[in-house]
């Protein structure tokens, strides 16, 4: 049971897979800290007011004029720019980190004698000038 468990991770990349998800965990966390702790400060420097994330729209109140209850834009919006800036800095990673893969190469050619003109290698004649190749 063990060989086959072994042999059903080996064949469907299942192993493979699970080191990709733990590898993306640990990314993950790393990426969230460059936000959180290196970009985010900046951010709210910039924006108006330092407390934006707790911007919030009141729908009730108690009789001591407490909020219990009130819709969290700013929350929503602090989860909306850390999303746009966590996938702004993967797309960076990713763009960097995987290159495509290489442009398989053209059929092979020769040059014909005459007019230099780029003919196919098993071409008995140019189709450019008719010159035997």
């Amino acid at each position: 049971m063990i060989k086959e468990f072994k042999e059903f991770l080996l064949k469907t990349n299942a192993f493979a897979l699970a080191i990709g998800i733990i590898i993306g965990g640990a990314i993950g966390k790393v990426v969230s800290s460059i936000v959180a702790d290196l970009l985010m400060p900046v951010v709210g420097l910039v924006l108006p007011g330092g407390a934006w994330r707790e911007f919030q729209i009141p729908l009730v109140t108690d009789a001591t004029g407490k909020v219990t209850s009130a819709v969290n834009v700013g929350s929503f919006m602090g989860v909306v720019v850390d999303f746009v800036i966590i996938g702004f800095v993967v797309f960076l990673i990713t763009s960097r980190l995987m290159k495509p893969a290489p442009a398989p190469p053209g059929p092979p050619t020769k040059t014909c004698g005459e007019c230099l003109e780029a003919i196919p290698a098993a071409a008995r004649r140019c189709r450019a000038c008719a010159s035997p190749a």
